[in-house]
């Protein structure tokens, strides 16, 4: 498409500028960007309600309407986020090695930045902020193309973006919106190989799973969620009820949210009608195996296809486990290297769990709800990384950099 080819040739100008900024005119460019946004949340407010409106229309209910929905106290989180993002150590220009070699040379290694990213998105307003903000303080230039669901929002929010980089001397093409969100727009990204140096897609399964198979670009997988919480049979059960709510209801339409509780079996009759009331009151359905039926009279019987399953709704599968050896099994087949965790008083459990689950964060008595970048301390993320090249897990600042060699000499041949 020629929209994007312009757009990359742009963006690939705009390094060259990032390049040479220094870390507190950066840091002024966040600041003013996140000022901005607190000024005319109305504007962007406005906006997101034309989005609302359409998406009513369209029979658009769940995780994705909530991910759409912006209002006052959302708005200043995004501020707050950018607010936070200017504040944290750059990392570019880092020296993370220098040696001096038998010949004279020295060779160090540093940070820098990527150069252009894309992201692939669907309909989450936020996602434009945090990577903005992310991509500016790492000296990245970045090409957006987020869902047609939030597009009336994304522009608003670009155009504030762009009103602050310019205010502050920076090419305003070092942030930009692909505003044709039908299919084309997306395929052509995935093939932009000139202008793109990373390509990341952050939505659902059937978006990530189309980008990790089609695109030519380099892509940083961000995986779906599909999360497990396992009671082990030493577990404070208190807290295993507070973690378990919380992880499930707090926020049920993210990654991060429980999609499976596992409950050994020697405390499933104590426990399982006490999580399981408390669940039902907060309208989630549970879906069982056998032996949770046999002891959950209203759980529906759980199928293969439940353990696999990302709701991101108020549906929680649940299954008795008779030992940690299974749970993790279990966790390690149908789990998506997420976010895992055990409730255990046991000290080696909570080892062997750390150690054989196979997922970017992994827990030990705490809610799976922490696996986000804001909570990490970076202030915001770009993505969670459920691959395991480049970056794993949150992804921060310096998840957005690679390194490169620099290599003083003073006359050295070979």
């Amino acid at each position: 498409m020629e929209e994007l080819n312009k757009k990359g040739i742009q963006a690939r100008r705009a390094t060259h500028f990032l390049a040479r900024m220094s870390s507190d005119e950066k840091k002024s460019v966040i600041e003013k960007t996140a000022g901005l946004i607190i000024e005319r949340t109305s504007d962007i407010l406005a906006a997101n309600e034309m989005d609302l409106k359409e998406a009513n229309k369209n029979n658009i209910k769940g995780s994705l309407l909530d991910r759409l929905t912006l209002d006052p106290q959302r708005i200043k989180s995004m501020a707050e986020g950018l607010a936070q993002i200017a504040l944290l150590e750059d990392p570019v220009g880092e020296v993370i090695s220098m040696k001096k070699r038998p010949n004279g040379l020295q060779i160090g290694q540093i940070r820098v930045p990527i150069g252009v990213i894309g992201i692939i998105y669907e309909a989450r307003p936020n996602v434009t902020v945090d990577a903005a903000g992310l991509c500016l303080k790492t000296g990245n230039a970045v090409i957006l193309r987020g869902g047609k669901e939030a597009i009336r929002s994304n522009i608003s929010i670009v155009k504030i973006i762009q009103e602050a980089l310019v205010s502050q001397g920076v090419p305003p093409e070092a942030v930009q919106l692909v505003e044709h969100t039908g299919r084309e727009s997306a395929v052509a990204m995935m093939k932009l190989n000139e202008y793109l140096d990373i390509l990341i897609p952050r939505g659902g399964s059937g978006l990530i799973k189309t980008v990790v198979e089609n695109s030519t670009v380099p892509v940083i997988e961000t995986g779906t969620g599909n999360c497990h919480a396992f009671i082990d049979e030493s577990a404070n059960l208190e807290m295993a009820e507070r973690i378990v709510i919380n992880a499930k209801t707090q926020r049920p339409g993210v990654c991060n949210a429980i999609e499976t509780l596992l409950v050994h079996s020697s405390i499933a009759d104590i426990f399982l009608p006490v999580i399981c009331d408390k669940l039902k009151e907060l309208n989630v359905e549970i879906r069982g195996d056998r032996n949770v039926t046999e002891i959950i009279g209203y759980a529906i019987p759980a199928t293969e296809e439940d353990w696999h399953t990302e709701y991101l709704d108020l549906i929680i599968a649940v299954k008795v486990i008779p030992s940690l050896s299974d749970a993790i099994l279990h966790i390690n087949k149908y789990g998506t290297q997420h976010s895992e965790t055990i409730v255990t008083e046991n000290y080696n459990s909570s080892q062997r769990f750390l150690a054989e689950v196979d997922a970017a964060a992994v827990y030990v008595n705490a809610s799976t709800r922490f696996t986000d970048g804001f909570e990490f301390g970076f202030g915001a993320e770009i993505g969670i990384s459920t691959q395991k090249l480049h970056a794993r897990g949150p992804m921060g600042l310096k998840e957005l950099t690679t390194t490169k060699y620099i290599i003083y000499g003073n006359g050295q041949i070979r």
